[in-house]
């Protein structure tokens, strides 16, 4: 590995404990990619020499079978970073004549993918909003060191059992989304902080916090990334209306719904203009809370205006850039500056080399504070 930078390997059945060196040794390059949204990632590629103890012994008794745990932890300038907690889902070996040119190839997924195995139908959830029904479901996982984190929304649906009984439909993963892409919520489960430890969040997208280390282009010395570009899509913001129903007239009546958020607040002084109008007209025979729930949750999968993707190199950086987080721009001119929310990472890491490749989004142009701190 790079001077400054220590990557760790864990595998187990069910608790992963680091690998033998000669695994290590084998290992020609990962790849790990962490979205704001739905499951993390990972791929690691080994080369596979003749008679090596991968060959002669690790890989007939299933060393990285589907179902066995991967844990990878990136320590940069002496931070540890856990970049993966997952599950191998497939194997792929690739021989050659070559010396040392046969390559094993493992993929997998974040440790979510545990929850989407089995299909469930009919489980009842009598008299219970949204975010209990997830951490009854989320509850089943700590065995994983899966630690929810659950934010209930902000108007409360709650069905009385009388009128109707809210049952699960499908597996474990695709109910939690279900309730989360109904409520304007995003789902997915973060590695770490520590290694064998995930936190599970189902809530807003959170937009609030310290911003990360900003990224630099065209600053000469200062310059920390290898690349980066901008686009402005003027027609991914759209106004959502919902059309809800007098009870005595019958009359639809046309209701705005606005793009705010305490957790998601703006990140641009000139937001894009909204030049779609979208009309949810399955709202109108539903109550006034559930209509507006329907409407946010529109709102909240809006796309954003402005995006940025660029590349930059870990140790020119000093750090790990992380997705789900806030980060700073500077260099690239006044329209596109500041402050930016990082909606996935891709690691990429081979010996001698780590960069990452990142996507940023925000609603418009112009930065919202004076400067960004480096």
């Amino acid at each position: 590995m790079l001077r400054g930078i220590h990557l760790t390997l864990m595998v187990g059945k069910a608790v992963a404990i680091p690998a033998p060196q000669p695994v290590v040794d084998a290992l020609v390059s990962a790849q790990v990619t962490t979205a704001s949204q739905g499951r993390s990632g990972f791929q690691l590629q080994f080369t596979v020499a003749k008679g090596s103890l991968l060959e002669t012994a690790l890989l007939p008794v299933g060393y990285f079978d589907p179902g066995v745990r991967v844990i990878l932890v990136a320590t940069v300038n002496g931070l540890p970073n856990v970049l993966m907690d997952g599950i191998v889902t497939r194997q792929d070996m690739a021989p050659s004549s070559d010396v040392g040119g046969s390559r094993l190839t493992v993929t997998g997924e974040d440790i979510s993918v545990m929850m989407g195995l089995i299909e469930i139908a009919g489980f009842p959830f009598p008299a219970m909003p949204d975010f209990a029904r997830v951490e009854l479901i989320l509850a089943k996982y700590a065995l994983l060191g899966v630690t929810p984190l659950v934010i209930p929304s902000a108007l409360l649906d709650v069905p009385f059992p009388t009128d109707k009984i809210p049952e699960q439909q499908g597996t474990d993963l695709e109910y939690v989304n279900a309730l989360a892409t109904n409520a304007g919520y995003v789902f997915y489960v973060d590695a770490g902080p520590a290694p064998g430890f995930n936190i599970a969040y189902w809530g807003p997208e959170i937009r609030i916090g310290v911003p990360q280390p900003a990224l630099n282009v065209n600053m000469d010395a200062a310059t920390n990334v290898e690349s980066i570009s901008f686009g402005f899509d003027g027609l991914s913001r759209e106004q959502v209306v919902v059309l809800i129903q007098e009870p005595i007239t019958k009359i639809p009546i046309p209701i705005p719904i606005p793009d705010a958020s305490l957790l998601k607040p703006p990140l641009s002084l000139k937001p894009a203009p909204t030049l779609r109008v979208k009309l949810l007209s399955n709202t109108a025979k539903e109550n006034p809370v559930r209509a507006a729930l329907l409407g946010l949750a529109e709102t909240a999968g809006a796309s954003d205006a402005v995006t940025g993707s660029g590349q930059l190199d870990v140790l020119r950086y000093g750090g790990v850039l992380k997705a789900r987080g806030l980060v700073g721009v500077r260099g690239a001119g006044p329209s596109f500056d500041g402050l930016y929310f990082v909606k996935s990472v891709t690691h990429d890491i081979k010996p001698g080399e780590y960069t990452q490749s990142f996507q940023l989004a925000r609603e418009g142009l112009i930065s919202i504070t004076p400067r960004v701190v480096p």
